[in-house]
């Protein structure tokens, strides 16, 4: 998927990022959901340590042995079907006989090309590290069920919001908590200010991309990666 940014949209990205002005409340579980996160934020030390969260650095999220000899940082938008599909299929391989072996180090950063990548990410990292890549995985598997139908943005909005929120739930996250995460104006700027250092860095154009031991390479099948990465294992002596 071609990354082709444009200029002011990453300043509509945060202009929609606050779910409770992109979607109307759900039915009866969301309005009780939207009294707890009331109550939460009522609480003035829940409100310090949600600020503190906000001006924190972005965190990598990775997996995978620190000492690994190889390091593979993956761009990937949660928009993306290219994506998707890799982590959908070739990661599940390579994590298997690669990461989990302790030969590979992965990294994941999120790519935004739109408000509702954004929303993913919100979701995805609201649980933590120990529940990001579960979430990740869901995110990916159900993307043809929360992405909307082009139309109003509302309309647009309210589904995309509705159904993320599901997700998130069926990852074991509350209520309140998904409505604090969804509402944070802060960490989606300090996302979406993470992902253009990274997007520049890297100079990472479309999605899925990878940079491998400091070289950049982009999408490929499980086979192909395999030999890369075997190539990279062999000049580290493994």
């Amino acid at each position: 998927m071609a990354l082709s940014p444009k200029a002011g949209e990453e300043s509509a990205l945060i202009g929609a990022a606050v779910a409770q002005e992109a979607a109307e409340p759900e039915a009866d579980a969301t309005a009780a959901e939207d009294t707890a996160a009331e109550e939460a934020a009522a609480d003035p030390a829940q409100e310090e340590t949600a600020a503190g969260d906000s001006s924190a650095q972005v965190q990598d999220m990775v997996l995978g042995a620190e000492n690994a000899p190889v390091e593979v940082i993956e761009y990937a938008s949660y928009t993306c079907p290219h994506c998707a599909a890799f982590t959908q299929g070739p990661f599940k391989q390579i994590k298997e006989n690669y990461i989990d072996t302790g030969k590979v180090r992965w990294i994941h950063r999120e790519v935004y090309f739109d408000r509702f990548g954004l929303w993913a990410s919100m979701i995805a990292r609201c649980g933590g590290e120990d529940k990001f890549f579960g979430i990740n995985d869901l995110i990916f598997e159900k993307q043809d069920e929360w992405i909307p139908a082009p139309g109003p943005d509302e309309v647009m909005n309210a589904f995309a919001i509705d159904q993320l929120r599901k997700i998130g739930r069926v990852a074991g996250l509350d209520g309140a908590q998904l409505e604090v995460c969804l509402q944070d104006r802060d960490k989606a700027q300090a996302l979406v200010d993470w992902y253009e250092d990274n997007r520049d860095r890297d100079e990472i154009k479309s999605t899925p991309s990878f940079v491998v031991n400091g070289t950049l390479v982009s999408n490929m099948g499980y086979d192909d990666f395999a030999r890369l990465l075997d190539s990279e294992l062999e000049k580290a002596g493994e």
